[in-house]
């Protein structure tokens, strides 16, 4: 037999467990590159991934060794009182804070430590309990900021004459995704007017609205119904059902419990850091502990 048979023998040997480990997992982790990891600790259909995150401020722990996945084109809820830690992992998620210990993973990619910039062009954006517009520019030019890569961020191509083209070309094309996007939130008619005019619900809509021009494929909702009127409710709860069937993924920290309940497939529970519980809403309705810690009489 030649050396190439013998080497496609020994090869075929390995893969089918003859001659070298049983399976992938006895292969030395130390082998493996930080892809192949990644890859490996992050289930497929489960695009967000926090593992025993850990936040401390001095002597204080905000987040203790926090761990749970998001599934993909899901809402799932993040609930508990006061102080649990959901906004401070929302930071750590997201650059704000760079965690004490523990990882993130976005798809194959571990995203932990890297700039709030940096995740959102990976694709994993969030919106923030008190609304952040710009105050003294329109409810579009709000928008036309979102958009990532844009050529006339670029000072070559917005001076030089063979390249302004293509960034007007450019320009043309993402105010119409603005204006379809302003329409989609119903608040198209507030297109020219000036963001720090606009109520707190229409912020929260703006906010979601530019967050969407991101194209992001998870996007972290940080109480978006606080300070809501009913309506304005119903219409975000709407959207985001909308997008959700579209195949974005949602995680959503809210303190009224008929929302998440009511429409959340899974529900993550924190309790003074850690995970208390992760399950159906059905299921942490009846769970015991997060019954005494949290719901009460609430269920």
């Amino acid at each position: 037999m030649s050396d190439t048979a013998d080497s496609t023998t020994d090869t075929r040997n390995v893969i089918e467990g003859e001659g070298g480990p049983e399976n992938v997992d006895e292969i030395d982790p130390d082998d493996e590159s930080d892809v192949e990891r990644a890859a490996r600790e992050t289930p497929p259909g489960r695009p967000l991934r926090v593992k025993n995150l850990r936040k401390e401020f001095g002597g204080l722990t905000a987040v203790d060794d926090a761990s749970f996945d998001v599934e993909a084109g899901s809402l799932t809820g993040l609930i508990g009182p006061n102080g649990a830690g959901k906004s401070t992992t929302f930071n750590c998620i997201t650059g704000v804070h760079q965690p004490t210990s523990g990882s993130v993973h976005l798809h194959d990619e571990e995203i932990t430590g890297l700039r709030p910039y940096q995740i959102a062009d990976r694709g994993l954006v969030r919106t923030f309990q008190i609304a952040r517009e710009l105050e003294e520019m329109t409810v579009l030019e709000n928008m036309m900021l979102a958009p990532r890569a844009q050529r006339g961020e670029s000072l070559w191509r917005s001076v030089l004459p063979g390249a302004r083209g293509g960034v007007r070309d450019q320009e043309r094309e993402l105010r119409e995704r603005a204006w379809e996007t302003l329409e989609f939130f119903e608040i198209d008619h507030l297109a020219e007017e000036y963001a720090g005019n606009l109520s707190g619900g229409q912020r929260k809509l703006l906010e979601m609205a530019r967050a969407l021009l991101t194209d992001p494929e998870v996007v972290l909702l940080d109480e978006p119904l606080a300070g809501v009127n009913p309506t304005l409710e119903e219409k975000l709860l709407d959207r985001i059902h909308d997008l959700r069937e579209e195949g974005y993924t949602f995680l959503l920290v809210e303190h009224d419990m008929d929302v998440i309940m009511e429409n959340c497939e899974r529900v993550i529970v924190m309790h003074r850091g850690r995970v208390l519980a992760d399950d159906a809403p059905a299921a942490i309705r009846e769970n015991e502990q997060v019954i005494d810690a949290y719901l009460g009489a609430n269920v």
